[in-house]
């Protein structure tokens, strides 16, 4: 199993964590797909977006698989009037890191990075390890603490 470095940087902080292998499949990159492959709890497979803000430019959001964004919290919590997922195109250059392999750890700089709140509901969550089809689980609090994380409400209330 490869060594990321992800999981570089968390041997380096003395944070433990297991690093999990699924099957990638190219054609379905979604935080569902993972999940199940995994055989996770959707709401513990966490996924990384990369916004741009009007004012900051470039942040990190971390939030459960099956949840939506909310970008007006975004850009509220992040100190921008607006903010926008970055372009595919570009997630490459300004991470060192490829759609459905982006981890909140490791990236080429350090952007401010938000988790949202409903990850410490749980002992353990999953994030990108940096490449596809394979996810580090990790206690909440030592991602918070290791990736800088401020822990706020990012997910968009959708009415039921």
């Amino acid at each position: 199993m490869t060594k990321t470095n992800a999981a570089r940087i968390l041997d380096k902080l003395g944070i433990s964590y297991e690093l999990v292998e699924y099957e990638a499949d190219e054609s379905d990159l979604s935080a569902t797909a993972v999940a199940s492959k995994l055989g996770q709890n959707i709401d513990q497979v966490f996924k990384t977006l990369v916004l741009q803000g009007d004012k900051t430019g470039v942040f990190v959001c971390i939030i459960p698989g099956g949840e939506e964004l909310d970008l007006k919290k975004a850009a509220q919590i992040s100190g921008n009037k607006n903010s926008a997922m970055v372009p595919m195109k570009e997630i490459l250059g300004l991470t060192g890191y490829i759609r459905g392999g982006c981890s909140p750890l490791g990236m080429k700089k350090k952007y401010p990075t938000y988790i949202d709140e409903s990850c410490i509901l749980y002992d353990h969550i999953f994030i990108s390890a940096g490449i596809r089809g394979l996810q580090i689980k990790i206690a909440p609090n030592d991602l918070i603490t290791s990736a800088l994380c401020v822990v706020t409400d990012l997910v968009l209330l959708l009415n039921h």
